[in-house]
C-alpha cells in the first residue's frame, strides 16, 4: 500500500512537469528544518552544557549536583508526590468513570459538567485557592474550624507534601476519568452478559472482565497524571515554597534564580533537568510495556450499549457522596477565590463592611503589569495557535499523505516536546536562544516564550489534523491533479476545506493552555513579557493575595469565554 502511494505521488509529480523540488519534498524539508531548530536544538543544548564546562568534558559537576542533599530531597519529594498522586487519582478517576459510565446514578449531566471545570482552571490557581482555605492558622476554613470547635491549632496544613498530593489528586483525576468513561461506554456488552449468565456475581465481573478490558484507557490516564505530576511547577510552588518543600521542577527554577545568570548555576539546572527527563522517560517506557501485554478488544461491530447497573439502595447515598465531593473540590475553591478578590485585606472576615471593589480597580485601571500580561497572553495564545495550526497540519500531511522515508522520525520529533517537562524545555530555549545559535538572542523577550509554546503545543494540532487527514481518501486529491490542478491548488481547494473543522479545534487546543500557562513562562519571562500566569504568581509571592485573587477571577472568566467558543466550533463540527 505504501509503495502504491509513493508511486502515485511520483506519477502526479511528473504530470506537473517534473520540477526539481516538488511541493511534497519542499514541505518535508521544511518540516525537518523547523523541528530540528525548535526541538532538537534546545534538547541538544541541555545535554551539551550539562557535560561541558566551556573547555572540556566534565562529568563531575553532574554527579556533584545529584549528590547534594537538597537535590536528593527534591528528587524524593518528586517521586513520592508523583507516585501517590497517580495511584490515588487513578482510583478516584476509575470509580467515578464506572459510576457515571455504567451505573444508573441520577444527575449525570450535572456531575459531568462539574468534572469539566478542573480542565478550565489552571492548577496553580486551584492550589492558591486551597492555600487560602487550609494554610495553617491563616486559612479561612482552618480559622473557622478552630473557632467552632475551640481548637488550639489548625486541624489541616495544606503546605506539606501530603497537601500537594491531595491537590494534585483533586485536579488530575479527571484525566483518568475522561479516558476510562469513554472506554466503558463503548464496551461490548456481550462480554459481561456471558459472565453473568454463567453465574458470576457483579463484583467478580467488574474485577475480572470490566477493569482488565479498560487497561489501555486506564494506563493512558495514569501516564497523563504521572507525567503532569512529575513536571508540574505551579502546585508545588504555591504550596511548598513557604515550607522549603521542593520538587525537581521547583528546584530547577530555584537553581536558575540563585544563578543570577551565572554559567555554573545554569549548568546545575541542566543536570537536574536531565534527571527529570530520565524519570519521565522511564514512565513512558513502563506504559508502553504495559500496553504490549495481551490484547484488549472491547469494541465490536454492534451498536448496542452496555446495560446500566442498578445501584438500588446505594443509589442516593452515592449521589450525595458524589455531589459533596465535587462541591468541595470544584466549587468551594472557586467560591474562595471570588470572595477573597473582594476583601479589603487578606485575613479579614467575610463581612459586608470588609468587601470592596478596590482590588479590581487596582488590577484593571492603570496597572501596566496586568495590562501587559493580558496582552502578552492573548498575543502568545493566538500566535502559538496559528503557528501550530499550520505547522501541525503540514506535519500531519507529510507524515500521513506524503509518507517520506523517516516519517517516524518526524513524528517523534514533533511529539518529543510534549513529553518534556515545561521547565526543561524552558532551560533548553534559554541556552539555545541566548546567542549560541547564529548569534540570535531572544532571551528576556516575548519571542522566546512563543518559540517554547510552539514546541510544547505542536503535538496538539498534529494529532487533531492527523485524525482528520486519515479520513480524507487520497483519490480526491488524485482526481483533482489528474484534471489539471496543481498540487497546491488541490491542497487549497480540496484537502484543507475538508479538514478545516479539525484545524479550528486544533487552534483552540493550543490557545486555551497557552492562556493559562505558568511552568514554561516562569523561567522565560522578561520585564515586558509577563504572562497572566506569571503576573498572578508574582502578586501571590509578593503578598498581594487579594489583588492576585482578583486577577485570577478575570483569568478564569477569559478561559470560560474561550472554552465556550471551543464548544461552539465543536458543536458546528458535529452538526456538519
Amino acid at each position: 500500500m505504501n509503495m502504491f502511494k509513493r508511486k502515485t505521488n511520483s506519477d502526479l509529480e511528473r504530470l506537473e512537469g517534473g520540477k526539481l523540488m516538488s511541493l511534497d519534498r519542499f514541505m518535508t524539508l521544511l518540516c525537518y528544518l523547523i523541528l530540528v531548530t525548535v526541538v532538537i536544538l534546545p534538547v541538544f543544548m541541555i545535554i551539551y552544557y550539562a557535560f561541558w564546562d566551556g573547555t572540556k568534558i566534565d562529568f563531575q559537576m553532574f554527579f556533584n549536583v545529584l549528590m547534594q542533599k537538597e537535590n536528593l530531597t527534591a528528587m524524593r519529594n518528586t517521586l513520592v508526590i508523583a507516585v501517590f498522586s497517580t495511584l490515588l487519582a487513578t482510583a478516584v478517576g476509575v470509580f467515578f468513570a464506572w459510576l457515571l459510565g455504567r451505573s444508573d446514578i441520577p444527575l449525570k449531566g450535572v456531575m459531568k459538567f462539574l468534572f469539566s471545570i478542573p480542565f478550565m482552571i489552571p492548577p496553580f490557581l486551584a492550589a492558591m485557592a486551597w492555600d487560602m482555605m487550609f494554610s495553617g492558622r491563616g486559612g479561612y476554613v482552618n480559622r473557622w474550624l478552630m473557632s467552632v470547635f475551640n481548637l488550639s491549632k489548625a486541624p489541616f496544613n495544606i503546605n506539606s507534601v501530603l497537601g500537594i498530593i491531595v491537590i494534585e489528586v483533586v485536579y488530575y483525576f479527571p484525566f483518568v476519568y475522561m479516558q476510562v468513561v469513554s472506554a466503558l461506554e463503548r464496551m461490548d456488552p456481550t462480554l459481561e452478559e456471558s459472565a453473568r449468565i454463567a453465574g458470576a456475581k457483579q463484583l467478580y465481573v467488574i474485577r475480572k472482565i470490566t477493569l482488565p478490558l479498560t487497561i489501555p484507557a486506564i494506563s493512558s490516564g495514569v501516564l497523563l497524571v504521572l507525567i503532569t505530576s512529575l513536571s508540574n511547577y505551579g502546585i508545588p510552588a504555591m504550596l511548598g515554597f513557604s515550607q522549603n518543600i521542593f520538587t525537581l521542577p521547583t528546584m530547577i527554577v530555584e537553581k536558575m534564580n540563585r544563578a543570577g545568570g551565572s554559567f555554573e548555576g545554569i549548568r546545575q539546572a541542566t543536570a537536574l533537568a536531565i534527571v527529570l527527563v530520565a524519570v519521565v522517560s522511564v514512565a513512558l517506557l513502563v506504559q508502553r510495556k504495559l500496553l504490549t501485554v495481551g490484547r484488549y478488544d472491547i469494541i465490536k461491530g454492534k451498536s448496542m450499549r452496555p446495560a446500566l447497573i442498578k445501584l438500588r439502595s446505594a443509589k442516593y447515598p452515592l449521589l450525595v457522596f458524589s455531589l459533596l465531593f465535587l462541591t468541595l473540590v470544584v466549587l468551594a475553591p472557586l467560591a474562595m477565590i471570588v470572595l477573597v478578590s473582594f476583601i479589603k485585606a487578606y485575613g479579614l472576615n467575610f463581612a459586608f463592611e470588609n468587601f470592596t471593589l478596590a482590588n479590581y480597580h487596582r488590577i484593571l485601571v492603570g496597572n501596566k503589569m496586568v495590562t501587559d500580561s493580558v496582552g502578552n497572553s492573548l498575543f502568545l495564545g493566538f500566535s502559538a495557535g496559528i503557528i501550530c495550526l499550520f505547522l501541525g497540519t503540514m506535519l500531519a500531511y507529510v507524515i500521513y499523505k506524503v509518507r517520506p522515508k523517516g516519517k517516524g522520525i518526524l513524528e517523534l520529533l514533533a511529539v518529543l516536546p510534549y513529553s518534556l517537562p515545561g521547565t526543561v524545555l524552558a532551560i533548553g530555549c534559554i541556552l539555545a536562544w541566548s546567542g549560541a545559535f547564529m548569534g540570535i538572542t531572544l532571551y528576556n523577550t516575548i519571542w522566546i516564550i512563543l518559540v517554547a509554546y510552539v514546541a510544547r503545543y505542536l503535538t496538539y494540532t498534529l494529532k487533531s489534523s492527523s485524525a482528520a487527514l486519515q479520513q480524507v481518501h487520497i483519490s480526491l486529491e488524485e482526481a483533482s491533479r489528474a484534471c489539471g490542478a496543481t498540487h497546491l491548488e488541490s491542497l487549497r481547494d480540496i484537502t484543507l476545506p475538508l479538514i478545516k473543522p479539525a484545524m479550528v479545534s486544533g487552534f483552540f487546543l493550543v490557545f486555551l493552555p497557552a492562556m493559562r500557562e505558568l511552568t514554561t513562562s516562569v523561567l522565560l519571562y522578561g520585564p515586558n513579557s509577563r504572562t497572566l500566569g506569571v503576573a498572578i504568581y508574582q502578586l501571590r509571592i509578593n503578598g498581594q493575595i487579594a489583588p492576585a485573587a482578583a486577577l485570577s477571577v478575570i483569568t478564569i472568566l477569559l478561559i470560560i469565554i474561550c472554552n465556550n467558543i471551543v464548544k461552539h466550533f465543536t458543536k458546528d463540527r458535529k452538526g456538519s
